[in-house]
């Protein structure tokens, strides 16, 4: 799987996905810093990459169908701090290889069990989650 990091979560996100083996870059690395949303996202389909950002306008199902895109994670989260992000993000990533993610929205939050416009798998989240 292939990923794009929004400029809004930190680099280290890139790191830590490649690092587990997947092909991530950054907004920054491709200096696309303030590109609006909707050309962020036709990019993210002409290169094959799931979206992972913070921006909760991408968690609007009408203005983003997730079957139409290749996959997007939104953090909903309240501590937003660099440790907090990279700690979820590291409970998350097992999930990658048991989850449907492509055309998903996948919605991280910390105290709710949806995280997936497919529900099935509430409890597994929940677990992950507790690590």
């Amino acid at each position: 799987m292939k990923f794009k990091i929004d400029e809004n979560l930190p680099i280290e996100f890139a790191e830590i996905l490649q690092e587990y083996g997947y092909d991530a870059m950054t907004v920054h690395q491709q200096k696309l810093k303030g590109e609006k949303d909707p050309i962020l996202l036709e990019i993210c389909q002409q290169e094959g990459r799931i979206l992972v950002t913070l921006d909760l306008d991408f968690a609007n199902i009408r203005n983003y169908p997730p079957e139409q895109f290749l996959g997007i994670i939104v953090f909903r989260v309240s501590r937003q701090d660099k440790p907090s992000l990279l700690s979820i993000l590291q409970n998350i990533i097992p999930l990658f290889g048991q989850e449907k993610i492509i055309y998903h929205l996948w919605i991280v939050e910390e105290k709710r069990e949806l995280v997936s416009s497919d529900q099935s798998w509430k409890k597994l989240w929940c677990k992950a989650l507790r690590k």
